[in-house]
Parts: C-alpha cells; sequence; structure tokens
C-alpha cells in the first residue's frame, strides 16, 4: 500500500512538474534577449528576484533612454510561475513621480515606450492572462508604428495569446515584424537572434 501511495505522490509531482515546465516554456519566458544587453550598466545592475530600484523605475520612465535598453531591463526583471507585481510598482513610481496620476493616463502619455514598458511588466507580472497588456502593447505600437522594438515587443504579448490554441500564429506575429524591411532598426542583432532562435521553433509546422 505504502508503494502504491509513493508511486501516486510521484505521478502526481511529476505531472505538476512537467505543467510548470511547459507553462514556463513560452514566447515571453524563454526570449532571454537582454543576454545581449549585458554590457549596458543600468542592465547589468538589474537583479533577478530582487525588487528593482528607483534608478531602474526611473530609467525606464526617461523619454530619452533607448527603447531597446529599457525593453532589455524589463526582460531580465522576468517573471515568476506565481506571478509578480512589477507593474504595480513601476505605476505606484510613475504616481509618485507625478509623471502620471492614474492607470489609464499611461494611454495618453507620450513617447509610447512608457505605455510599452508597463505593458511588458505587466505580462511578465502574469503570462498566463495578457489581454489587457496585449491592448497597451497595441497602443504603443499605434504611437511608434516604425519602431523594430515596439513592434516585436508587441508581438511576443500577442505570441503568448495565441500560445493556447494556435502555434502557426505564434510564429507568425513575430515573423512578420522580422520580415517588415522598413522598421526602425532599433534593436541589436543578437537580440534578435535570441528572440528568433526560440520563436523559429514555433515554425516548423507552418
Amino acid at each position: 500500500m505504502k508503494t502504491t501511495h509513493r508511486i501516486i505522490a510521484c505521478l502526481i509531482a511529476l505531472i505538476c512538474f512537467c505543467a510548470q515546465r511547459a507553462a514556463a516554456d513560452s514566447p515571453l519566458t524563454s526570449t532571454n534577449f537582454h543576454q545581449a544587453y549585458a554590457d549596458e550598466p543600468i542592465v547589468a545592475q538589474v537583479e533577478k528576484g530582487r525588487t528593482p530600484s528607483d534608478e531602474t523605475w526611473a530609467y525606464l520612465a526617461a523619454p530619452d533612454n533607448p527603447v531597446a535598453v529599457k525593453m532589455a531591463i524589463i526582460n531580465k526583471i522576468g517573471w515568476a510561475f506565481e506571478g509578480k507585481n512589477s507593474y504595480q510598482l513601476f505605476l505606484s513610481y510613475l504616481k509618485r513621480q507625478g509623471i502620471c496620476k492614474r492607470e489609464k493616463d499611461l494611454y495618453q502619455k507620450r513617447p509610447g515606450d512608457l505605455l510599452l514598458s508597463a505593458a511588458y511588466l505587466k505580462a511578465m507580472d502574469n503570462y498566463f492572462n495578457v489581454e489587457e497588456a496585449a491592448r497597451m502593447a497595441r497602443r504603443a505600437r499605434q504611437m511608434h508604428p516604425d519602431s523594430y522594438t515596439v513592434n516585436i515587443i508587441c508581438a511576443l504579448i500577442e505570441a503568448q495569446m495565441a500560445f493556447d490554441s494556435d502555434w502557426g500564429e505564434v510564429y507568425r506575429l513575430t515573423d512578420a515584424v522580422r520580415r517588415n524591411t522598413t522598421l526602425k532598426d532599433d534593436m541589436n542583432d543578437e537580440a534578435k537572434r535570441i528572440i528568433f532562435e526560440y520563436m523559429d521553433l514555433y515554425g516548423s509546422g507552418t
């Protein structure tokens, strides 16, 4: 009887482990392009698992900082299977600094990469539910339709939405950005390579 209980317990643990691994293997959680910006001091100082400093939030909020570096920071802040609250921390910082009074103010702020930062943080906080993050990212894309970085981050969030239903669409969303030669090339080549090394895994069935 004890042996049977052990077997059942092991099977349950294995199922839970596989489910967690499957959930962690996705467009948002498996594209660690921050590695391509490791030589940027502001990226290097971010510690996974630690609450970001006000210096980090200030960098994300500053309009003149490169959008690709901002996205690399958020990529390194990362995700957790049990969820995070980075978006709320960023929003609280923006309110303290008088940058925005309410969440909906983000939709009106320019440049749009402030909204994109919020969207990416929100998506990484809860990658099981990214609908609102996708709406935010699409609005940011409307503000900056020519930016490769804005387009690829928006596509990654949209790909996360499609992840449970259409792997072909997961591939097509980011591949369309890669094929768009009219976009401003504002992300370094190594970051792109890291993204597509994973995203191209979904292309075999298209």
